[in-house]
């Protein structure tokens, strides 16, 4: 980045229509980074076990965005993510531009540190190369300093999996970007700073002839956001914290990425921690001192409403969540709970989605199932819908509508040993090991149920169907729940009990969300 500077003044008042609101990706999209290329950004986050992985999104405002893509087809190695690791997989990636190339690292907590890139953000991307094997290595970022030419990568440390946390550890690296080229050194050791505790998710750049690193300390839910500063990328580095909660209702504001506009406005997109909802993202203004350091929001607590960056006005846009599922094919807003394999959904010349009812001795408990289609819990009050019709004749085979956390929920259909179809409502405590009935089964006469969930404030939830006399509330209310770190999920599903040959299937259509 360049030395030019833009103060980013104070918030004032301006005309609704010229600002935003925070968060301005108001569901999990965890662990954010983000860069420009020309007049377009592009912001990617944590995928964990899902496939697929690495989600790709496009602004041109940094205030509305859209899904274009993922950059990772299947979680590698293959073997290891066959069935649900939902907390495992993909950790906080860093995207860059260099070399005329997109480059994607990140940190599998039980792996290593991966690197993928593309010519273009649509792809096509490269296979996952293992940069750093090792366990517990997290948060990877990479930096080419083009005052010199040299390569660097910062990285954080999971406590779980290695022992060690609250430090970063910086390598010289190939300028290819497929090797390191020394055994690392601890740049920034917490246990040194007082008060400072979980220090992770380092983003590095070169500035002003200093190295910085923007990394959050302090925990997801509680902590704040750091900034560090050294001549030499190797230190020794001061620190300051930039971003915090004061006097807000904006928890734990850390961990993203700065960016600047072509103009030369400074910004930061970073996540803040809602429970069930997940990581949600927040859009931060950024000016620069005298005395040469940033200050993040209203000087240093979270803006909730504010002007829009300095750029082209843009449409309202979000990423999308409704689905016709157009020839049996699902958008880009669904992942599979583990990787995919073939025959879980069928394509064909209608409209809707087709699901294989997937034999599985664990149908009796969703979280460790992998051929569950998942989306993002929205992060506002809203109603899901979806028509199910249940085609599979096997006795058990069912098929539902979910919300899929430490604990869950579903709403569905299930054939019975006399072969009758009934609507079934059925639910799991974070501490069960096996779904029980949340209310009474009822017959459906046509194999086939209108589906709703509504969710209100808290994320909890309300169920309800129609099997063609009305819609009818079922059940008790249930608080969705996140899983370690990863938020509340929506998921489809078709499943079958274990045992030789095929199940049939089961058709969903006119998958919505709207606002309540």
């Amino acid at each position: 980045m360049t030395a030019e500077t833009n103060p980013n003044p104070s918030p004032s008042p301006v005309p609704a229509a010229e600002t935003y609101t925070n968060p301005v990706l108001n569901a999990d999209w965890s662990d954010p980074d983000v860069v420009r290329v020309g007049d377009d950004f592009y912001l990617t986050a944590s995928s964990f076990g899902r496939a697929p992985g690495l989600p790709l999104l496009h602004s041109r405002d940094l205030v509305n965005w859209t899904l274009v893509g993922h950059a990772l087809e299947r979680l590698e190695p293959a073997g290891e993510f066959r069935a649900p690791r939902h907390d495992c997989g993909v950790w906080a990636p860093s995207l860059r531009h260099h070399d005329d190339r997109f480059w994607i690292f990140w940190g599998d907590p039980d792996q290593g540190i991966f690197q993928i890139n593309a010519p273009e953000i649509r792809g096509p991307w490269t296979r996952p190369h293992l940069l750093k094997e090792g366990k517990g290595l997290i948060d990877a970022c990479p930096l080419w300093d083009d005052e010199t030419g040299e390569a660097y990568l910062v990285h954080a440390w999971a406590k779980s999996r290695s022992g060690i946390k609250n430090r970063l550890t910086g390598h010289r690296m190939h300028p290819d970007g497929t090797s390191l080229l020394d055994e690392g050194k601890v740049i920034v050791d917490g246990d040194r700073i007082p008060g400072w505790f979980t220090l992770e998710g380092p983003k590095v750049y070169r500035y002003d002839g200093w190295f910085w690193i923007f990394a959050p300390a302090g925990s997801v839910e509680t902590g704040w956001q750091g900034a560090f500063r050294s001549r030499g990328f190797f230190g020794p580095y001061e620190e300051k914290i930039v971003l915090e909660q004061k006097d807000t209702d904006v928890n734990g504001p850390h961990q993203g990425g700065w960016v600047r506009t072509p103009s030369g406005e400074n910004w930061f997109l970073h996540f803040q921690q809602r429970g069930a909802y997940g990581r949600v993202v927040h859009l931060q203004p950024m000016r620069w001192t005298a005395d040469g350091w940033p200050v993040l929001g209203d000087d240093g607590a979270p803006v909730a409403v504010y002007r829009k960056p300095d750029l082209p006005p843009q449409q309202a846009a979000a990423p999308a969540t409704d689905d016709d599922f157009p020839g049996g094919r699902f958008g880009r807003q669904w992942q599979w709970t583990a990787n995919p394999q073939d025959g879980w959904a069928t394509q064909h010349s209608g409209d809707g989605l087709r699901l294989a009812c997937v034999r599985s001795a664990d149908a009796h408990d969703l979280r460790k199932v992998p051929s569950v289609l998942t989306q993002r819990l929205p992060g506002v009050p809203s109603a899901v819908e979806v028509e199910l019709t249940l085609h599979g004749e096997e006795p058990g085979a069912r098929a539902g509508l979910a919300v899929l956390g430490d604990a869950f929920s579903w709403i569905g259909l299930q054939r019975g040993a006399d072969g009758t179809v009934h609507l079934v409502h059925r639910f799991a405590e974070a501490v069960a090991e096996k779904e029980r009935d949340a209310d009474h089964p009822r017959l459906a006469p046509e194999g086939r149920a209108r589906l709703r969930i509504e969710i209100g404030t808290g994320a909890r939830c309300r169920f309800f169907y129609d099997v063609g006399d009305g819609p009818r509330p079922s059940g008790q209310v249930f608080a969705a729940t996140p899983w370690r770190w990863v938020g509340a999920l929506l998921g489809l599903f078709a499943l079958a009990p274990a045992g030789p040959g095929q199940a049939g299937a089961a058709s969903f259509t006119q998958f919505r969300i709207s606002p309540l």
